[in-house]
């Protein structure tokens, strides 16, 4: 078994969150109560951290900040794009589960890494 392929956001997300560390920690120290501020850093850099596919023998699972779904390559109909660019997996049963940080552009790479069970679709014509 092959491990999977992993697709999450870039690290230099977190230069951001460095920067909102500087922002937050004057704040947060400026009382006892404050200090909750703190939380929201260490949130966004987890969500950098933990959001994204992986791609497998198994099946393509979408992980989020709270969970994570794996949708098997015997449950999986399609492939819907939505108006904004984002991905969502359409399953047998007719539920949808999104997959977070990839887009339209990066459907060459998710075909490719899925072994051929998720085809491209070719341009319109025109």
């Amino acid at each position: 078994m092959n491990a999977p392929a992993r697709l999450r956001m870039s690290r230099t997300a977190l230069l951001p969150v460095l920067i909102l560390v500087f922002c937050v920690v004057p704040l947060a120290l400026a009382s006892a109560w404050t200090l909750v501020l703190l939380l929201i850093p260490v949130a966004v850099a987890a969500w950098v951290l933990r959001v994204g596919v992986d791609i497998g023998d198994d099946g393509i699972t979408a992980r989020s900040l709270a969970g994570s779904r794996t949708v098997s390559w015997t449950e999986l109909a399609g492939i819907r794009i939505d108006e904004r660019n984002a991905l969502w997996l359409v399953t047998t049963a007719g539920t949808e589960v999104r997959l977070p940080v990839v887009r339209t552009r990066d459907l060459p790479r998710l075909a490719a890494l899925s072994g051929g069970r998720v085809d491209v679709p070719a341009p319109p014509a025109q």
